[in-house]
């Protein structure tokens, strides 16, 4: 297996990777131990890739070797959260108000999106902030492409349900 190609060919997208392993586990720490161990598949099985594109087949190995850790040691519901993850850094073009509403609205979209199930919070994340096409997501995540667009609908959905009451809360207070 040539390691060069590996490295052109998969090491570009492993930043996406190690944000779409954060999302999932909602763990700075187990996220990297995920890209780790994910990262060693990738370079074992490296010869099944069949296209050019290796950002969502790195992200199918990165969502598989989560389920398979997570199975092991306990179900999906209780992955809970050790720390906040990646800090958006600001627009600095921004002025120090605006700069501070943006990073509101950013803490809040990601608590949001921290209490959707995980199979709604992963369609998300891979569409809306990683740019994975339908084909791509259904790829990833191994069910058809309507499952894909029902997921995304009702996760919108809620995602907008979870905002809405957030934002009437803090109105509220």
């Amino acid at each position: 297996m040539p390691l060069r190609g590996f490295e052109e060919t998969v090491l570009p997208h492993l930043d996406a990777a190690f944000n779409y392993a954060r999302w999932l586990t909602k763990s700075q720490a187990e996220a990297e131990d995920v890209v780790q161990d994910a990262c060693v598949r990738a370079i074992r099985y490296f010869s099944s890739l069949r296209d050019d594109d290796a950002r969502p087949w790195l992200f199918a190995i990165i969502r598989n070797t989560w389920y398979s850790r997570v199975s092991r040691r306990t179900n999906l519901t209780e992955v809970n959260t050790e720390d906040g993850g990646r800090r958006e850094r600001p627009d600095q073009a921004l002025d120090p108000e605006e700069r501070l509403l943006q990073q509101h609205t950013v803490a809040l979209v990601r608590a949001a999106l921290e209490q959707l199930p995980v199979d709604f919070r992963e369609v998300i994340v891979l569409r809306e902030i990683e740019g994975l096409s339908y084909k791509e997501i259904a790829a990833v995540v191994r069910v058809p492409i309507g499952t894909v667009m029902s997921r995304l609908a009702r996760a919108r959905e809620r995602l907008a349900a979870v905002l809405k009451l957030t934002t009437s809360t803090e109105t509220i207070r």
